[in-house]
């Protein structure tokens, strides 16, 4: 039985081990796509330096680590293994829809972009110009916007795994890139106004980010519980697993959902510690702008005052 169209008999997997799950097994479409996402944001932030300008080493770092754990979940056996055991697919989605995007958002790639493509000549529109019109397009606001991006959290969960739409998706090659794909997106979608570090339409404060993180976190947890709980497998992919994993459907299922309860606290602490780091910073820089207008206005004060002494020394020694 060949599942999921990924060219290899999947049924000849061996019991699943972490050494085993980490040998590389690279899918073309993952491959290129984070060699690319490599390679341009290199290409950036040399062509910042080569101006004279600096970059942030620690944005570097986080951005390359968030495209690396692309990597590890989809250009690896893990994503063989995925294939036909659910909590390796459990794995998979939870780095690539909640640890990936908070990692690549840290490294502020649209920020890098902007300062790094150059600007067009008048009267044209180059890359720089296109993503500038996209940030303040309308269809950006929306898609921002919690309203929008907390049901899509939620409905890329019960909606997927809970209705006839995965079995579907894994049925081919394409389907299953697509809805991997579309893990990346929600999560990217999701915490880019939350994390707050490149700029955006739907800019919150500090409070309601916080906000915002915790209304979609608990359903994390919910789904996890209700796989748990569960007295049968509920996901028809993962109903017959072959012989040679030596799984148990249900075991697996009930790990699945384990996985997806505990990696629901992830996520939270780092984008909690992203923000009160990023509040932290906001107040210094307030407080040293109110320094700054407090010292010129005092120094304003203490010239019209000098002024006005001197008029009272001038009417004096009339």
């Amino acid at each position: 039985m060949d599942h999921g169209g990924h060219g290899m008999m999947m049924m000849d997997l061996p019991p699943f081990t972490l050494g085993r799950g980490l040998e590389f097994s690279g899918d073309a479409f993952f491959v290129i796509g984070c060699l690319l996402g490599l390679a341009l944001y290199g290409w950036a932030v040399v062509r910042l330096r080569r101006r004279g300008d600096a970059w942030p080493v620690g944005r570097t770092v986080s951005y390359v680590i968030g495209v690396l754990t692309v990597a590890l979940v989809m250009c690896t056996k893990l994503n063989d293994y995925g294939m036909v055991m659910f909590s390796v697919h459990m794995v998979q989605h939870m780095v690539i829809s909640m640890l990936s995007p908070i990692l690549i958002l840290l490294g502020a790639p649209v920020t890098l972009a902007l300062r790094a493509l150059p600007t067009a000549a008048r009267g044209r529109k180059g890359p720089r110009e296109l993503l500038v019109a996209l940030l303040h397009s309308r269809y950006m606001r929306v898609i921002t916007h919690p309203v929008f991006t907390i049901p899509l959290f939620i409905a890329s969960l019960y909606g997927l795994y809970f209705t006839p739409i995965f079995d579907f998706l894994m049925e081919s090659r394409t389907g299953h890139i697509a809805m991997m794909v579309h893990f990346l997106a929600v999560g990217l979608v999701f915490f880019w106004p939350i994390m707050g570090v490149d700029p955006g339409p739907h800019r919150p404060g500090y409070v309601m980010r916080m906000l915002e993180l915790f209304a979609g976190m608990p359903f994390h947890a919910f789904f996890g519980i209700a796989l748990m709980m569960a007295s049968e497998p509920m996901i028809g992919t993962y109903m017959h697993p072959a012989a040679s994993l030596g799984v148990d459907p249900l075991s697996d299922q009930m790990a699945a959902g384990g996985i997806a309860w505990a990696f629901s606290e992830i996520p939270s602490v780092v984008v909690l510690i992203a923000l009160v780091f990023q509040w932290y910073k906001s107040e210094q820089r307030q407080a040293r702008r109110s320094d700054r207008m407090e010292a010129r206005s005092g120094d304003q004060e203490l010239a019209a005052y000098n002024a006005y002494l001197a008029t009272l020394q001038a009417r004096g020694g009339q």
